[in-house]
């Protein structure tokens, strides 16, 4: 496929994505390549290439002589980092952030005991400039640099657990906080208490302390879902 016809097929997930995901196309929709080549300006190939990776996702299904079908929600890959972003861009966004960070706090504060007893030395002192990079972007309404360090941080615990099931889920975490910021559910600088718990995170992580980085990161996650009890009720 040609540079310009990789570009052509982003831009066409670009709009369909959110449109199955946002409900435009209601689960059981048949949907036919022609006709949406047409709709979106692109050849057939383009658009049966675009096809394939909605398909990847599990959003639709093709066969022969029916065409594309839109498939039920429940049948969704909705760990996809793709459609999770196209969800949140929705209208349903509330909802979605809350069930992702009900998720959260099932994994993370698990993982964060595992970090504390499997740890590199290299992953502690990651860990710790994650946390001192929050620390230092935590004023001043510098969210875009904040997230930066919040996202490192989360990947480092999920990797440092030394569960290969839980490192996977690094992404899923990335677009969650990126999701907040992108759609402003955040508070213009993140609560000082919070900041300063990813901090002992850290600490407890180095220590080989897994209760109390456990115990820690359970406060982060519940601290989350508290703060979207105000921003997205």
């Amino acid at each position: 496929m040609t540079v310009q016809a990789r570009g052509l097929h982003a831009q066409v997930l670009d709009r369909l994505g959110p449109a199955i995901t946002a409900g435009e196309h209601p689960p059981g929709s048949v949907l036919r390549t022609d006709e949406l080549a047409q709709e979106y300006g692109v050849s057939r190939s383009v658009m049966r290439e675009a096809v394939r990776v909605l398909e990847s996702m599990q959003l639709v299904a093709s066969r022969r002589r029916v065409g594309v079908t839109v498939r039920p929600v429940e049948e969704w890959n909705v760990y996809d980092p793709q459609v999770i972003r196209w969800r949140l861009a929705g209208a349903d966004r509330a909802r979605q952030l809350r069930s992702l960070t009900v998720l959260r706090s099932a994994v993370e504060p698990a993982a964060a005991g595992l970090a504390a007893r499997h740890a590199s030395p290299e992953q502690c002192a990651e860990l710790t400039r994650c946390a001192l990079g929050m620390v230092a972007t935590s004023r001043g309404q510098r969210l875009a640099e904040y997230l930066v360090h919040d996202v490192a941080f989360h990947r480092v615990i999920l990797s440092a657990s030394g569960n290969e099931m839980f490192a996977r889920l690094g992404d899923v975490v990335a677009e969650v906080l990126s999701g907040r910021t992108r759609h402003e559910v955040m508070f213009e600088d993140p609560d000082p208490a919070a900041v300063t718990l990813h901090v002992r995170v850290a600490e407890a992580v180095r220590e080989g302390d897994a209760a109390e980085a456990e115990r820690l990161t359970r406060e982060i996650t519940v601290g989350a879902l508290r703060e979207l009890d105000v921003l997205a009720p």
